[in-house]
């Protein structure tokens, strides 16, 4: 049996990522988000959304360009505080002890401690009631060596022990039971 809830956002779980933006150290800020996902893949595309009245909505409205910066279970203490204190009147990369590092193709700060940052810039911005979603052209995205695989070049998701976020939680990602496709591979 199933019982009817009202209609919400239940689809979980997701990542929790620290978005960096601004185009100089002044207004370099940091916000957590984990309304964030792929569009498309080619050409490869990807959103946030963000509520506007947030600090980081104006400073993303005016640059136009975003990192997304995938968190771990290191960075959950500071994924978290990102998430509730306000740029408006602190620098979130100092007072998390975060190193602000430069990206290839934009002006926004990656977030160095990161394992992998995705270099964004804003396509669209669709009002949608409680947050904006910025629709974006990925134009790059950084690597940490220490995760890549040398024979094969993938990144090893695994090892980076990437958060997730479920319903006001975060999670550090479980065991690997199985890759695309092996429900249906012969077996040998």
């Amino acid at each position: 049996m199933k019982t009817d809830w009202k209609p919400g956002t239940m689809i979980y779980p997701l990542p929790a990522v620290m978005v960096s933006c601004g185009s100089e150290p002044s207004e370099y800020n940091i916000i957590t988000a984990s309304w964030v996902g792929t569009i498309c893949s080619n050409p490869p595309m990807c959103y946030i959304s963000i509520r506007p009245e947030r600090y980081s909505s104006a400073v993303l409205k005016k640059n136009l360009e975003f990192v997304i910066n995938l968190t771990t279970q290191k960075l959950a203490y500071a994924t978290d505080w990102c998430g509730v204190a306000s740029g408006r009147h602190q620098n979130k990369f100092e007072a998390m002890k975060l190193t602000p590092g430069k990206a290839s193709v934009i002006k926004a700060p990656t977030i160095e401690e990161s394992p992998l940052s995705i270099e964004c810039r804003v396509r669209e911005i669709l009002p949608l009631g409680s947050h904006d979603m910025f629709i974006a052209d990925v134009v790059n995205v950084l690597a940490d060596d220490q995760y890549i695989d040398p024979e094969t070049g993938a990144f090893d998701m695994q090892g980076a022990h990437l958060l997730a976020y479920v319903h006001g939680n975060y999670y550090a990602l479980g065991e690997l039971i199985g890759k695309f496709g092996w429900s249906v591979r012969k077996k040998k």
